[in-house]
């Protein structure tokens, strides 16, 4: 009787935690994570569920969190408790990131890292990674390795590795070297999820470094290894996990078709991709958004290779994001062999003029990247060069050891040895200084360096800044436009935005190119058109404009009154010069260079020209009056010709 008691009381006592556990657990589910952070007590408990939830903006967006986020931080703020400022600043500064304004996010990240001697070790590690993620996104590497040097020396990280950079800067192969040297030793041998992340890791490196053979046969190792891990009953894995698993699975597939793809062999790469795309789809958040787009871009390329032009276009559509400028160009490259393939030839051209314009401007960016690479190699061979003098100090001092102990074994050469150490000292010295003298002269260098770079990074972070102000101005006439229903309102203020973007194209421009004291006339123009033409939906599409400036440099004074003259003129021609369709207008700009200081402008329209009134109305047009004090500021009068038998022809020569 008395063991039956006791064996009923633990059945109930079972049931009662059972059941206690299953009501918690409901009530903890029944809420949105939004809803449970705000109830937490402290900040700490607020930050530490921030940061370590996972899927954060499943139930509610990033817009969402910041507003809510943004109150705590105004609430600390009121009863100044620099504690939870520093928290909840921390916290905001992780939103912008994953809103993808990363130069917000690292302003804000930058004010608290001067602080950091101040904050505990678990703030720091937080704020470190954010701006390790930040700085990577912004391209900035040498900062980027700058903090993961502050990590090591805090403690945070044991060792550091810089295989994520070397593969940015297209340095796959030393990558591959530092990944390897970094994180083989960190997996154990029954790890089979990590060893398939690890060999697709290294298929990665050789497929972007034109290996693709041998990167096939990693990616194939990587699907064996995970295969085993997901058929593996011996250890129980989670919801999560399993997920996981099937993501990895997902991408290894992805890559193993995409290598496929290169090797020629469309119809083997097909079952492979769609596999990887469709466990992508089921297991990820946008994160993986850029594996499915490469993805779909290599099905659609297999498609076009066997002819199936119906398939291929359902993966080429207009809804495929592409986030990276290789995934963009790869787009606009088999958008023209599809059309090219259908005899589509105008599509073909224009998708193609697209990809090279592109390429232009990314060759534009190919010096900036070059520094990077320097500088971050030049940071890297300095440390090298430090330990290797550091190794050969504590030789130098071995060798004199031995030497010392030389002496006492034998006195009866004495006088000789001591001869000797001293000329071996004098050439000691001499080489201890010449090492000084030349760390000093590489210790200038860098810093003379450096303090360019910074400051081209500087000028280009305000042309920037400029743009961005430029186009925020933009934004709030935008809005008033549609708070506007007054038509001439509306028209005014559609001229001042189209202005405005004017301007900040010129800024634009600047901080894209490599010198920043001139603008390539050619491309700002055409930059131009482009952006009036989205201002004039309905107009000025079908016209047929011939811009003549190659080779023409301006700096930004005059570059700016050039181009705010030839918005209004532009603008112009699409509003007024073609009332009856523009199917057969044309529009011609030219403008060379007629001696080393001087230069010529033309911009001409077959339209119905200026009316009989112009003279008139040139006294009162805000738009005519606009642009001859734009020629004042070039110092030059505009010319216009009245009577011209097609359209209207403006010029004037410049200085």
């Amino acid at each position: 009787m008395k063991k039956i008691s006791r064996k009923t009381f633990l059945i109930i006592a079972v049931m009662l935690l059972f059941f206690s556990g299953y009501g918690q657990s409901a009530n903890a589910t029944d809420q949105s994570l939004f809803h449970q952070f705000q109830e937490l007590a402290t900040t700490d408990e607020k930050m530490a569920f921030f940061f370590n939830e996972e899927d954060l903006y499943r139930e509610n967006s990033t817009y969402d969190w910041l507003e809510l986020i943004t109150i705590n931080l105004n609430a600390a703020i009121k009863n100044d408790d620099q504690d939870d400022i520093k928290r909840f600043q921390l916290m905001q500064a992780r939103i912008f990131y994953d809103l993808g304004d990363y130069d917000k996010s690292l302003a804000i990240t930058k004010e608290l890292m001067e602080q950091i001697e101040d904050l505990d070790i678990y703030l720091s590690s937080k704020l470190l990674d954010l701006m390790d993620d930040n700085y990577g996104q912004l391209t900035m590497y040498p900062e980027q390795i700058d903090i993961r040097e502050k990590k090591r020396e805090m403690g945070i990280m044991e060792s550091v590795a810089f295989y994520d950079i070397y593969s940015n800067l297209g340095m796959y192969r030393k990558a591959m070297d530092d990944y390897i040297a970094n994180v083989k030793k960190n997996i154990e041998e029954d790890d089979f999820f990590g060893q398939a992340d690890y060999y697709n890791h290294l298929g990665n490196f050789l497929r972007l470094d034109g290996s693709t053979p041998t990167a096939l046969s990693y990616y194939k190792k990587a699907k064996g290894y995970i295969d085993v891990y997901l058929e593996s009953v011996t250890r129980r894995k989670s919801e999560k996990m399993l997920a996981d698993s099937d993501l990895l699975k997902g991408v290894i597939e992805g890559n193993i078709g995409k290598c496929h793809v290169d090797l020629k062999q469309y119809e083997e790469a097909i079952p492979f991709l769609e596999s990887g795309i469709k466990k992508i789809k089921e297991n990820s958040d946008r994160a993986y958004s850029s594996e499915i787009t490469e993805n779909s871009l290599a099905i659609s390329e297999c498609y076009l290779q066997l002819k199936n032009y119906e398939k291929a276009t359902d993966y080429l559509s207009d809804n495929l994001q592409t986030s990276t400028t290789e995934n963009l160009l790869k787009k606009n490259r088999l958008l023209s062999l599809y059309y090219e393939l259908t005899q589509d030839y105008k599509n073909s051209s224009h998708y193609l003029r697209r990809e090279i314009r592109i390429r232009d401007s990314i060759s534009e960016n190919e010096s900036q990247l070059r520094q990077q690479q320097l500088s971050t190699v030049m940071m890297q061979n300095l440390k090298y060069s430090q330990d290797m003098v550091a190794e050969q100090k504590l030789a130098l001092e071995k060798q004199r050891t031995e030497n010392l102990e030389k002496d006492k074994r034998n006195s009866l050469v004495l006088i000789s040895l001591l001869f000797t150490l001293l000329g071996f000292a004098g050439l000691v010295y001499a080489y201890l200084k010449s090492i000084k003298n030349q760390r000093l002269i590489a210790e200038q260098k860098y810093i003379i360096e450096n303090s360019l770079v910074e400051k081209d990074s500087l000028l280009k972070e305000i042309h920037h800044r400029v743009k961005n102000n430029l186009q925020m101005v933009s934004s709030l006439l935008s809005l008033q436009t549609k708070n506007t229903r007054s038509k001439a309102a509306i028209e005014a203020l559609e001229e001042g935005k189209s202005r405005v973007k004017a301007m900040a194209l010129i800024h634009q421009k600047l901080y894209q190119n490599e010198d920043l004291s001139v603008i390539e006339m050619q491309s700002y123009i055409e930059s131009l058109i482009n952006s009036v033409q989205s201002v004039y939906k309905k107009g000025g599409h079908n016209i047929n404009i011939t811009v003549d400036a190659e080779g023409v440099e301006l700096d930004i004074d005059r570059a700016i009154p050039f181009g705010l003259m030839l918005n209004e003129l532009v603008s112009n021609s699409f509003k007024y010069a073609f009332p009856h369709g523009d199917e057969n207008g044309k529009i011609y700009i030219h403008i060379r260079k007629t001696g080393e200081q001087e230069g010529y402008f033309e911009y001409a329209d077959n339209g119905v020209g200026l009316p009989e009134d112009s003279e008139e109305r040139a006294n009162t047009s805000m738009g005519i009056r606009l642009m001859n004090r734009l020629a004042n500021q070039l110092q030059t009068t505009l010319n216009i010709d009245r009577h011209a038998e097609d359209g209207v022809r403006y010029w004037f020569n410049f200085k």
